[in-house]
C-alpha cells in the first residue's frame, strides 16, 4: 500500500467535502442580495443554522492532515498564501459573528446582513484566489517558498476567485430550491440556470487558462496519455448541464442541488488530473513532499477513527433537520 496516495486521497476527500458542503453555505449569503425581504432573509439562515459550523468541519480536516502528511506543503502553501488565507479567515469570522448576531439584531439588522453576505462573499473569492495560485504554481527553492507575498496577485487567480463565488451561488441557489416551496422557490429557481451558464464558462476558460500559466503543463497537456484521462470529464460536463435544462423546465426540488455537485466534482476531477503527481504544481511531487512513512502510518490510525465519527454526526445533523423549511420556523 503506498500510504502517501492515500494520504493524497483522504486530503482530496476532505476538501471536496467541504466545497460540498460549505460551498451551498456561503452561496446564500451571495445570493442574500437578491431577496431583500427579512422574512426570506431569516429563512435562508435558518436552512442552514443547524449545519453550518459542522460543514466547517472538513476544511479542519483537510489541514490537519495536510500538516500530518505533507508538512513541506503546508510550511509552503501557508508562507507564500499567507496574507489570502488570513483574508480569508477575517471574512469567516465576520460571517460567523454576523450570522448569530443578526437572529439577536433590531436596529442593526441591515448591518449584520450586509456582513454576513460581505463575509460569504470574500471567504469564497479568497478561497478561489488560493485555487488559482496553488494551480499556477508556489515559488520554491530548496523546500521553502522562495516567492514574493503578492505573488497571488495575478488575473488568474482573480479569476479562479470570481468563479468560486459563482459555483457556491449555484450550490446555494439549489440546496434552498431542495429546502424551500411555493413563489419563494419560483425566485430561488430562476437564478440556477443562469448561474449553471456562468460556471459553465468559467470552467471553460480556466480549463483553456490553465495549461497557458505555465509552459509545463502546456507540455502535459498535450500527452496522449494525459489527454486520455481527461478526455471523459467535458463530455460528463456538457451531459450534466443538459440534466440540469431540463431538471429546472421541470420544476424538479431535489436534481437541481444533485446535478450541481457533479458538475463540481467533474471540475474537481479534472483539476486532481491536471496536476497529478504533485503536491505542488510542476515543482515538487507528492513523494517529494511526504513525511516519514512510519509518521504517515501513524497519523492514518487516527484519521481511521475521526473520519467515520465526522461522517456519522453529519449525517445524523442532515438526517434531524431534512425536509422542507416551515414559514417562521426558527433553529435558535
Amino acid at each position: 500500500m503506498d500510504v502517501t496516495v492515500v494520504w493524497a486521497a483522504i486530503i482530496a476527500l476532505g476538501l471536496f467535502m467541504y466545497i460540498a458542503l460549505d460551498g451551498f453555505d456561503l452561496g446564500i449569503g451571495m445570493i442574500f442580495p437578491f431577496f431583500p425581504v427579512d422574512s426570506e432573509r431569516d429563512m435562508m439562515m435558518h436552512s442552514i443554522a443547524p449545519v453550518w459550523d459542522g460543514n466547517e468541519t472538513w476544511l479542519v480536516l483537510g489541514g490537519a492532515a495536510l500538516f500530518a502528511a505533507f508538512p513541506m506543503v503546508y510550511s509552503v502553501a501557508l508562507s507564500g498564501l499567507y496574507l489570502p488565507v488570513t483574508f480569508m479567515l477575517v471574512c469567516l469570522i465576520f460571517r460567523g459573528v454576523s450570522f448569530e448576531v443578526r437572529g439577536k439584531a433590531s436596529r442593526t439588522k441591515n448591518m449584520w446582513s450586509l456582513a454576513f453576505i460581505c463575509g460569504s462573499a470574500g471567504a469564497a473569492f479568497f478561497q478561489g484566489v488560493i485555487l488559482g495560485a496553488y494551480l499556477h504554481g508556489i515559488p520554491v527553492r530548496n523546500g521553502v517558498f522562495s516567492g514574493d507575498p503578492f505573488f497571488w496577485v495575478t488575473p488568474f487567480s482573480f479569476f479562479t476567485g470570481m468563479g468560486l463565488m459563482v459555483t457556491y451561488a449555484l450550490q446555494g441557489a439549489t440546496y434552498l430550491v431542495l429546502k424551500t416551496d411555493g413563489e419563494f422557490q419560483d425566485r430561488l429557481r430562476a437564478l440556477v440556470w443562469p448561474l449553471t451558464i456562468a460556471l459553465l464558462g468559467f470552467i471553460v476558460a480556466v480549463s483553456i487558462w490553465t495549461p497557458l500559466t505555465d509552459a509545463q503543463i502546456a507540455a502535459r497537456w498535450f500527452e496522449s496519455s494525459f489527454r486520455y484521462r481527461l478526455y471523459p470529464v467535458p463530455f460528463l460536463v456538457a451531459i450534466t448541464t443538459a440534466l440540469m435544462y431540463i431538471a429546472v423546465k421541470r420544476g424538479s426540488d431535489l436534481a437541481p442541488f444533485v446535478l450541481c455537485l457533479v458538475l463540481i466534482l467533474l471540475g474537481y476531477i479534472g483539476l486532481l488530473i491536471s496536476i497529478w503527481p504533485y503536491a505542488i504544481p510542476n515543482s515538487v511531487t507528492l513523494w517529494d513532499a511526504a513525511s516519514p512513512r512510519t509518521s504517515q502510518l501513524f497519523a492514518l490510525v487516527g484519521a481511521v477513527i475521526i473520519i467515520p465519527i465526522i461522517v456519522v454526526y453529519t449525517t445524523a445533523g442532515y438526517w434531524v433537520f431534512r425536509g422542507k423549511l416551515e414559514a417562521g420556523s426558527q433553529y435558535h
